[in-house]
Formats: structure tokens, sequence, C-alpha cells
């Protein structure tokens, strides 16, 4: 398949490309900079779409960036980064003459409401709660098509736990020292995913002509709790992991709104996920975490 990626240069898109051309597909993307097997958005805005036989859209400011302050710029450009690359990929899909296959969007768990109780899978209620959720709503709707020629894809993806990026990233200093251990109470669920499985249900979703709706991202072992991945975390580099990061310190990094991602969570099951034939790599955190800090 000629498989066009939309923020393709980033820590999910690169691990997608590497597995697509690996299982054979030729993969263009879209991003600000131009350059070769990459076309830019502003080129995509006035040539249209190029010949494809899928499109994905991976394209967003990263929310958890602790160096920028959660203000109304940041949360503009939170918005604008995902609903106008989604928003521009749609209409160029809706307007080729001939249309891919398939459309598939990257969107996140903040859609279900942070709870210690309710399991969440893909058919549950939300999207409507907070600014997360609400942009996780407008971002889906951005990405629909009219008709049905093109099969639409959304993978509601969770935190994702690999090595050189992600969420990992920012903790291996503190744990590696023995300074790690839960965020909060520790109670709230955690719902992770390896990005090798990520990666893995994308092109499931690329590849296999059944599958379309919503797609949870996550990891079948839903309950982890914050406290639980992190004794984990700290079990898998030999370092006791008991400091907790208390939520006045995570408020006061990330701004109230902003660190109820860190500090709430949700129990996500990933029934869709499972039930369209996607086979996990690292159903197990402690897997997982082996071959993140191997």
């Amino acid at each position: 398949m000629r498989v066009l990626v939309g923020g393709g240069t980033g820590f999910i898109g690169t691990a997608l490309t590497q597995l697509l051309k690996a299982r054979g597909h030729e993969v263009t993307l879209v991003s600000r900079k131009p350059g070769a097997g990459r076309i830019t958005w502003d080129e995509l805005a006035t040539s249209g779409l190029p010949r494809c036989d899928a499109a994905v859209n991976l394209a967003g400011e990263n929310i958890l960036n602790p160096l920028r302050r959660w203000n109304e710029a940041f949360q503009k450009e939170v918005l604008s980064s995902r609903l106008e690359t989604t928003q521009m990929l749609a209409r160029a899909i809706a307007k080729a003459p001939q249309s891919p296959q398939v459309w598939v969007l990257v969107t996140g768990v903040a859609y279900y409401q942070p709870s210690l109780t309710a399991e969440y899978d893909e058919d549950s209620p939300g999207g409507d709660f907070d600014f997360f959720s609400n942009l996780v709503t407008k971002w889906e709707a951005a990405a629909r098509l009219p008709g049905d020629s093109t099969r639409q894809v959304v993978v509601r993806s969770g935190v994702v736990l690999g090595r050189g990026g992600g969420a990992i990233g920012h903790m291996l200093l503190p744990f590696r020292l023995g300074l790690g251990g839960p965020i909060g109470s520790g109670h709230q669920f955690f719902p992770w995913i390896h990005i090798r499985d990520l990666a893995g249900i994308l092109a499931h979703a690329l590849e296999a002509s059944h599958v379309q709706g919503v797609l949870n991202g996550v990891a079948p072992a839903s309950s982890t709790t914050n406290a639980e991945f992190a004794r984990a975390l700290g079990a898998a580099l030999g370092r006791p992991a008991l400091i907790p990061l208390p939520s006045t310190v995570v408020q006061a990094v990330f701004g109230r709104e902003r660190a109820v991602m860190l500090l709430e969570g949700q129990k996500v099951v990933p029934r869709r996920t499972l039930a369209a034939g996607y086979q996990y790599s690292f159903p197990e955190l402690a897997a997982a975490l082996k071959e993140v800090i191997a």
C-alpha cells in the first residue's frame, strides 16, 4: 500500500513508518519541512491528496511539554495542531478523484472521564466534561468523511511507552536516581501501551479491511494503577520507587487543568481492538518496561 502519514516525523510516526516499510508498504510523510519522501502541509492544501491507498494522522503539539506554560496561547496551539491538520487531510481525502481505502486518526483516552471505579470500552460515553475530552470530540468530528467509500478508524491511545521518546523519556532520570515514585495518590488508573503495539494496531487497522470505527489503543492489562506502574518501573531499573510526586508540584509545573491528565486516570479496555484480531506483543507491563529500558 501507499500510505500517507501526517505528523510522521514524531515518536509514534517514526515507529509506524519503520513497521510499514518492513511490511513492504511505501510511506510518504506530511510534514512542516520538505524533504525526500515527504510533502508539506502547504503542498497538501494547495495540490490536494497525492495518490495513496491509506492515510493516517498523528500530528499534534505535545500537550505535556513541561517547558510550555498552560496558557491560552498554548491551548490554541494544542487545538489547532490537531484540528487543522485533521480537517486538512479529511478535506483532501473527500476531494480526491480516487479516495484512499482507509483513513486512520489517533486521538486519546482523555475522551473518557477519569474515575476510580468505572471501566470504559470503545462504546462507553465521554467526550464532554473538560478541555481534553472536548478536544477529542472535536478532533474525531474533524476526521469524519461523508459517505462510505473510505473505511474510517479512530485509535484512542493511552500513555505510549517506548525507547527514546514518549512518557518514559521524562521519567527515567529520577527513577534511575532512586527518586521516582507514584504521582499524587497513585490510586489513579494508568492506561498504557507499548510503542510497538500502538504501531501494530495502526498497521492492523490499515491492512485489515474488516476493521472500522473506534479502537482503544491500550494494553489489555487495563487495571494498572499509577503506583503499580511506578513500582514496576523501579523494579525494571533495580531501584526503589517510593518517593511520591505531590499533586501540588504537578499542578505547579503543568497547571491545574493539564495536571488532571497525570493525577487522574481511566480504566480503559481494548475490547474492540482484541475482537478485531490484533495480537499484542506486550500485553503485560513488566515485559513492556523491560524492553523499553533494555
